[in-house]
């Protein structure tokens, strides 16, 4: 006797499906904007990236590693962007440098202000809490598919996959760092008066910026490793080239992405630790200590 009762069949997909067709329909002109945006955005940035010669982008990395870091992030800036200079992987790696930072400037845009409002506000916390470890829980690639759908083939779907991807770690660790800042400073700005906007402004987030900027480095982290696999979504850059290299079995190719990669994280990684350790509150901590 057949037991198919049992387990009846729930069309999730098709629900999934339906409501992404509404979506089109009754936001075509937030689509058509958003689209627009990312689509400006991202040229601008990558023509500011791209139009000057290589070798004096390399010099403004470099300057900015040694100002922000050391001088020995300074020399590996200097050879590892000439090295993809040389590997002929210079416009797809500012190309997915471009990508990176509009992604992370509109996930930072969503996610500080929610950090903020959870860390408020235990009824946020409460809501945003599972909805972050849905997206966190999420397949990367899961998100390509609505992207593609509602935005075509391009950079943009790449970057809204992105920004949904690389969200959840600046949301938490937002709303972390507020939490964990002393409550008797909090306590006597209140009784100097202080409104909540500048105990906010003043205190909190100058206090908590360590941690924050350990959240927008996650961010950054995060959406380099999207950005890559965005390829698929015909983002081009660096991903578009791994993923021209895994259909091709083109080997070099592969080797000199994945190359162009690295450099271009470990670069992004170190530049945004210096800045989180650079902070005021990090300072004084480390003055008091030390």
């Amino acid at each position: 006797m057949s037991m198919d009762f049992l387990k009846p069949r729930i069309p999730l997909g098709d629900w999934a499906e339906a409501f992404l067709d509404w979506f089109e329909d009754a936001f075509g002109w937030l689509i058509s904007g958003v689209t627009w945006l990312l689509d400006a955005l991202y040229d601008n940035i990558e023509a500011a990236l791209t139009y000057p010669h290589f070798l004096i982008m390399i010099i403004i990395f470099t300057a900015v590693a040694w100002l922000a870091a050391s001088w020995k992030l300074a020399i590996f800036t200097l050879l590892g962007f000439y090295l993809l200079a040389a590997l002929d992987q210079w416009e797809t790696a500012m190309s997915t440098v471009s990508l990176v930072i509009v992604a992370v400037i509109f996930a930072l845009l969503l996610a500080l202000p929610i950090g903020i409002l959870a860390a408020k506000s235990q009824v946020v916390s409460t809501v945003v809490r599972p909805i972050l470890d849905f997206m966190q829980s999420m397949p990367a690639l899961a998100y390509l598919v609505p992207a593609i759908v509602m935005f075509g083939v391009g950079q943009v779907p790449g970057a809204i996959a992105t920004i949904i991807f690389a969200m959840p770690p600046g949301v938490r660790l937002t709303e972390l760092a507020i939490r964990q800042v002393d409550r008797e400073v909090v306590e006597a700005g209140h009784a100097f008066g202080a409104s909540e906007g500048h105990i906010l402004g003043r205190v909190q987030l100058p206090l908590a910026m360590p941690t924050i900027m350990a959240g927008v480095n996650q961010v950054i982290m995060l959406a380099l490793s999207m950005v890559v696999l965005a390829g698929m979504a015909g983002a081009g850059g660096l991903g578009g080239q791994v993923m021209r290299s895994i259909s091709s079995l083109d080997v070099p190719l592969g080797v000199e992405a994945g190359l162009a990669v690295v450099i271009i994280a470990i670069y992004l990684d170190r530049v945004t630790a210096a800045l989180g350790a650079r902070s005021p509150a990090t300072r004084a901590a480390a003055a008091s200590t030390g």
